[in-house]
């Protein structure tokens, strides 16, 4: 059965709110229009218990007033940017320096703080699904071109699927991501959790978390994932420069094969429950943030206080400040393209 429903969801500054609730099979998401956000997704383990496998807050209005990245749209660039600036065809823009000294995920009012529109609502025998979009006008938070974007979220009995699409009346830079916090044991041990990425290189970076432009190989380090490993096994690895660099993991994998090609990027399985979400994307890296700022003082659902370590997040997206490097995989978006990224999340158990 496939089902997909508008419903009111509380309020936001002090008038009803909507969400979009998609059901198919066993799997459940409900979407929020503000920041077109993955507010839950339940799934069922090896007994056939469904739990929310992704944190973020029990109303709307926590989303506006304390910003934490749960679940929302980031954009219109996701990850940093060196130093809040970049040059395009000789125009150097400055943005918002919000994770000083560089701007990080669109700025503090970025595409995760906007009312997204929602266009369609629908359902078949096979999936359900809705599509949001956006219009950021030119020079909103500082970039070029007015960007019309979409987010399409489409549940089917064994994976959710976000594609997002965009288009600019200028050149511009794009790369938009989800930033779902993955916690598929619901038991804040994702630590825990097994992990595997297909990939053979990752970007190390400098003290401020901007990429140094060197490619390491994972192999003979605590980001080697070839082969499934626990996540907390290495995490606090101190002699591992780039392991207390970001205060355990926070680095953009290589992804293996063509971008634009929907392939293979990551496994996370919890032994516990017997939950495993098989992770594949069409973006040219992943990256992998183990919560490691999540520090016991935000209560998310249910009252509980989330911590480092509770959960993870595998974030499909471009390089970090690629449009300061012209070595990385471009994000740079003209008139007359479309852009895209799509990404997989299917579920099983062990």
């Amino acid at each position: 059965m496939t089902n997909a429903e508008r419903v009111t969801f509380g309020t936001l500054d002090g008038q009803p709110a909507e969400a979009i609730e998609l059901t198919a099979g066993a799997l459940s998401a409900r979407i929020l229009p503000l920041g077109a956000t993955l507010q839950s997704l339940c799934v069922p383990d090896r007994d056939g218990m469904v739990a929310d496998v992704v944190l973020g807050f029990d109303d709307v209005q926590s989303y506006r007033d304390r910003p934490s990245w749960f679940g929302v749209t980031v954009g219109r660039y996701a990850n940093r940017i060196a130093n809040g600036r970049f040059t395009l065809d000789g125009t150097t823009y400055t943005l918002e320096t919000n994770n000083a000294p560089n701007h990080l995920h669109g700025g503090s009012d970025g595409f995760d703080q906007r009312l997204w529109n929602v266009a369609e609502v629908g359902q078949d025998a096979d999936a359900a699904w809705v599509r949001l979009t956006l219009s950021s006008p030119d020079g909103e938070a500082g970039y070029p071109g007015t960007l019309h974007a979409s987010a399409t979220y489409t549940l089917t009995p064994e994976a959710l699927t976000i594609a997002y699409a965009a288009t600019s009346d200028a050149p511009t830079i794009v790369n938009l991501t989800n930033h779902a916090f993955f916690d598929l044991g619901g038991q804040g041990e994702a630590m825990r959790h097994l992990l595997t990425i297909e990939a053979d290189q990752f970007l190390p970076v400098d003290a401020t978390s901007i990429p140094t432009g060197e490619r390491r190989a994972v192999a003979g380090t605590p980001f080697d994932f070839r082969e499934v490993q626990a996540i907390g096994a290495r995490v606090r690895d101190g002699h591992d420069d780039q392991i207390a660099i970001g205060r355990g993991y926070d680095h953009n994998f290589i992804v293996r094969g063509d971008a634009g090609v929907l392939r293979p990027a990551a496994v996370l399985a919890d032994p516990a429950s017997g939950r495993v979400m098989t992770l594949s994307v069409t973006a040219p890296g992943l990256q992998l943030y183990a919560g490691n700022f999540l520090n016991g003082a935000q209560a998310g659902k249910g009252g509980r206080l989330y911590r480092q370590g509770d959960a993870v997040c595998l974030e499909p997206q471009a390089w970090p400040d690629t449009p300061n490097r012209s070595d990385f995989p471009p994000a740079r978006l003209d008139p007359g393209q479309r852009w895209e990224s799509t990404m997989r999340f299917a579920f099983s158990v062990r």
